[in-house]
């Protein structure tokens, strides 16, 4: 029997460090940064993908365990959030100070092995999201924007950890995921309104579910598609993108553009819903065509 009560509780720890983690949400940031390193690797290293694997996993992870203790109280008051460990009161607030800081500095060491640049990088992304963004989201509207840094930072990380060094490369990689930011969370915010409002958050440009806000949506998209094509043109350095791939990229651009039409012409949450899917969709297929279009001409 005590065999059986120990082994419970540790699936129990381990379901809830996952929920603390925010393991699905760190595991495709965590994607983000594999795709820059593969797209910025001169020579494939299994050592330096693992430890951006697990050093980029760390980071992630604790940067959502510090944003669900500041947020503990708030998410108490969401529907979406109530079940967490921490407003649930499975875990206390100590376990997880503990376990974002064990994180923290795991995610930091293994980063640093990989080169000094790499950690600079990661440290900033979970200062701006912990210390700045966390507590502006519900003062202001331009909380997104701030998020956005960090949030745009996994993509260009991965090159950076082949490089040591910030570029054009990167910095065309940062920008993608900068802009994709805005219609994919405001789609959020405006499908999950209610909610955040219970929770005091502000999320939408306007505040509203209004014109004002599916306009800016419909325009970050359109910036969107326009950074994501940039480097067929052959202006960042050594990233580049064939016709072809562009073309592909280009399309799955209108896909999404299209939703935000949708939305801007439904104003519902289903649409909302929907637009947050697409940009999921082509943020992923995206990541997956600059890869695949490096290792055909490239690698093969």
């Amino acid at each position: 029997m005590p065999e059986a009560i120990t082994h419970t509780a540790q699936i129990s720890w381990v379901s809830e460090f996952k929920t603390l983690t925010k393991h699905r949400l760190s595991l495709s940031v965590v994607f983000s940064s594999l795709a820059g390193y593969v797209l910025g690797a001169q020579q494939f290293e299994v050592l330096t993908f693992a430890l951006l694997f697990v050093g980029g996993y760390a980071m992630v992870g604790a940067s959502n365990a510090f944003n669900q203790i500041i947020e503990k109280d708030l998410d108490a008051l969401m529907k979406r959030t109530q079940n967490r460990p921490l407003p649930s009161g499975r875990m206390t607030v100590n376990t997880a100070w503990v376990t974002a800081v064990v994180l923290t500095l795991i995610g930091l060491t293994l980063l640093y092995i990989i080169n000094p640049t790499t950690a600079f990088f990661g440290g900033v992304s979970i200062f701006i999201y912990v210390a700045i963004y966390t507590p502006l989201k519900t003062k202001t509207p331009l909380s997104v924007f701030v998020g956005a840094f960090p949030g745009a930072i996994p993509f260009m990380l991965g090159w950076v950890a082949t490089s040591g060094d910030f570029g054009i490369e990167p910095g065309t990689l940062f920008m993608i995921q900068f802009f994709w930011q805005f219609p994919h969370f405001w789609a959020l915010g405006w499908w999950l309104y209610d909610d955040y409002k219970s929770g005091g958050f502000f999320m939408l440009p306007t505040g509203k579910r209004d014109t004002g806000t599916a306009i800016q949506i419909i325009l970050y998209c359109i910036w969107t598609i326009a950074v994501s094509i940039i480097p067929v043109f052959g202006v960042t350095g050594d990233l580049r993108l064939s016709l072809g791939s562009a073309g592909i990229v280009f399309i799955l651009g209108l896909i999404m553009l299209y939703f935000a039409i949708r939305l801007y012409q439904k104003r519902d949450t289903k649409s909302a819903k929907q637009l947050m899917l697409a940009s999921v969709t082509y943020i992923t297929l995206i990541q997956l065509v600059y890869v695949g279009d490096k290792i055909f001409r490239v690698w093969l």
